[in-house]
């Protein structure tokens, strides 16, 4: 009976290194998504903390047959949407450049137009219902219509015609941002 509890005790172990180390690797989809999702830094770190549970509450049954970070983009989305929902103050709607300053300069490869529109699409983003939310994240992410389908559990067809309105509208929402700004 010792040499079970043993065996499955280092088995715990490993299982939970394993977990730490994917976490590590993948950490950037943790912060997208909180970063996405909430409008203060309080909120950010309780939608973080409540991602990692879920996740380790989950990793028994992840399956290293699909690539970690879709199954992590996945769970990570579904908590951060039930989050919102659990939340009755308001997305947000403004974006604190202090706040936010080491993010925009990390996904800023220095250029100043590029710099300048951050801003404007972070706001738009952030007022999107929460399913193009995760979306917008996906496709900015540079993750294939196959990966998104995966993810969101909807269809390549549905991820390409969704993503076609969705780009519209953020377009629209940009101008319109920008005449108010001009």
């Amino acid at each position: 009976m010792q040499a079970l509890s043993t065996t499955t005790t280092m088995t715990a172990v490993a299982d939970e290194d394993v977990f730490t180390r994917l976490l590590d690797q993948h950490a950037g989809i943790i912060r997208k998504v909180a970063f996405g999702y909430t409008n203060t830094f309080a909120d950010r770190q309780d939608l973080t903390q409540e991602i990692t549970l879920q996740l380790w509450r989950a990793y028994p049954r992840y399956s290293s047959d699909r690539p970690f970070s879709t199954w992590m983009y996945r769970i990570a989305l579904n908590v951060a949407i039930s989050f919102l929902r659990r939340h009755t103050h308001p997305v947000r709607q403004t974006l604190s450049l202090e706040e936010n300053e080491i993010e925009l300069v990390d996904e800023t490869a220095g250029n100043s137009e590029s710099d300048e529109r951050i801003p404007l699409l972070q706001q738009v983003i952030a007022s999107l219902p929460a399913l193009d939310r995760g979306l917008m994240l996906l496709y900015l992410d540079d993750h294939s219509y196959c990966e998104i389908a995966a993810i969101l559990g909807i269809s390549e067809t549905n991820v390409a015609t969704k993503l076609n309105r969705l780009k519209q509208r953020v377009r629209e929402a940009i101008t319109k941002l920008n005449q108010r700004i001009s």
